[in-house]
This record gives C-alpha cells, sequence and structure tokens, in this order.
C-alpha cells in the first residue's frame, strides 16, 4: 500500500481543493471517493489516516480521500460541488494515474456520509453539479456508495428538544446551510433530504450506524435503508452493537473487511 498526498484537483474559493491516494497493491483495483466527517466546520483528508484509510486500502480498495471547503466559509451546495468536482477530476486523471475509474464508489463518515449520499443520489442534477474544477464533459456519477453514521433528513437531525440542545448544543445543520440557527433549516433543507432524492436508478448503498450513536440516530440510517429498499435499489444496512458515533468499532479490521469486500464486490 502506497500514499500520494496532496494531489491538487481544483481551486475554489481562492483556495487549493487537494486529495490524498490511498494505493490498494493490486492492479486495477476499485476506487472509491471518501468525504470526512467534522459538522462540516471541521476535519480533514488525512483524518482517519492510519486506522481508516490505509487499512481499506490493504484490503484491496484504493482510496482517495479529499478535502473540500467547510463552514462558514463555504455553504451549501459548496462542499457538494467540491465531490463531484473531485470525482470529474478523478475521471480525467485516472488512465494518468493508473487508477479504475469506469466504476467508482463514494464513501463518507457522518457529515461526508449525508454530503457523499446525496452525491449519488443527484447524477446529472444541474442545479447541484457546479463547476468545481472543470472537466465538466465527465460524469460526476457514482456506482456505489457507503453510509457511515450520517443523516438523511437535515430537517429531523436539526430538530432538537429544548433538553437535547442544551446536552448536545450543535448547530451543524444551520451551518451548512448558512442560516442563522436550527430553526431556519427547514426553509433551506426543502428538498435537501436524500429520502426525497431516492429514485430506481440509485446505485447500491451500503449503510452502517451504532446502536449508542447520540449525536445521528441510528433511525437515520435505517430511514435510507428503507427509502432505498422500497424504490427497488440494492441496499444493506448494518447495526454495530456498542458503537457511538464515529466509534472504534467501525475501524475495526471486521468492520473495515466487510466494507472493502462489499466495495470490491460491487464495483469490481
Amino acid at each position: 500500500m502506497t500514499v500520494e498526498r496532496d494531489l491538487v484537483y481544483a481551486t475554489a474559493g481562492g483556495a487549493d481543493l487537494a486529495l490524498d491516494l490511498y494505493r490498494a497493491p493490486q492492479p486495477g483495483a476499485p476506487l472509491v471517493l471518501y468525504a470526512h466527517g467534522g459538522g462540516w466546520r471541521h476535519g480533514d483528508k488525512a483524518d482517519g489516516s492510519a486506522e481508516r484509510l490505509a487499512p481499506m486500502a490493504a484490503y484491496g480498495v484504493t482510496v482517495a480521500s479529499v478535502n473540500y471547503r467547510l463552514a462558514p466559509g463555504a455553504v451549501f451546495p459548496g462542499p457538494l460541488h467540491d465531490l463531484k468536482g473531485a470525482v470529474r477530476w478523478l475521471r480525467a486523471h485516472g488512465p494518468r494515474l493508473g487508477l479504475a475509474t469506469e466504476r467508482i464508489g463514494v464513501w463518507g463518515a457522518s457529515a461526508g456520509a449525508y454530503l457523499g449520499s446525496l452525491l449519488a443520489l443527484t447524477p446529472g442534477d444541474a442545479e447541484l453539479e457546479g463547476d468545481v474544477g472543470g472537466n465538466l464533459g465527465l460524469s460526476s456519477g457514482v456506482q456505489a456508495a457507503v453510509h457511515w453514521f450520517g443523516q438523511s433528513d437535515l430537517v429531523v437531525s436539526a430538530s432538537r428538544s429544548a433538553l437535547e440542545a442544551r446536552l448536545l448544543p450543535f448547530a451543524f445543520e444551520a451551518d451548512l446551510l448558512g442560516v442563522a440557527g436550527p430553526g431556519d433549516v427547514a426553509g433551506r433543507a426543502r428538498g435537501l433530504s436524500l429520502l426525497s432524492r431516492v429514485t430506481p436508478q440509485a446505485p447500491p448503498f451500503l449503510i452502517a450506524h451504532g446502536d449508542r450513536d447520540r449525536v445521528i440516530p441510528p433511525s437515520e440510517g435505517e430511514a435510507l435503508h428503507h427509502a432505498l429498499s422500497r424504490a427497488g435499489v440494492s441496499s444493506r444496512f448494518e447495526l454495530l452493537g456498542g458503537a457511538g458515533h464515529e466509534g472504534a468499532e467501525f475501524d475495526r479490521p471486521g468492520s473495515l473487511a466487510v466494507t472493502a469486500a462489499w466495495l470490491r464486490a460491487v464495483l469490481g
């Protein structure tokens, strides 16, 4: 397994956007774009390098871990435009880099899971495509999606009781959408629920959530799984016992091996 760091795929908002490439040892290994978590305000493409990204490559899946613009400097749809631009860049430069880019997966954790899943569910959507990085003649569509403990409906995840708001005083959804607070999310988030974007043409999904997640409840992942299943889309839901949000259980060999095997089967 080798790593190539800081490959610039675009310039947006006056700053370079880059990705790190974790190459699987097998020639022609399937390729997945990874979007980190951090509530759309924090995080970096190097997060989880040793315990998550490098092991995934060792299991036979090449990982392109991508930086995208963060709030409050950038709001939706900017981060989604960045991810779509990264997919197009990978397809444009795949032959030079020796990557298998005809079929690409997307894998996201927490906030990155929401963005990656929305990417997977909106191929060819002119409003959400953007022009980050150019290569507009190439597709930003993906053929598999891995959704780890992410939101499926921003309105639901932002709707906390007064007590919940004191215990979990987050305003992540409002930050992403560029509104004043959680109470304003509903008006801006209309049409951005993953559930409303599901169609029979969606790619296969692997959804994993911890049963002790107190930040984003597992019902969010279950709702996405049921919506996909009702539409006739191949969807697998994994509930990890004892795992909280970003729990170490997700990075254990068994979990990573299952995820890698699923990606190899779907993209191979």
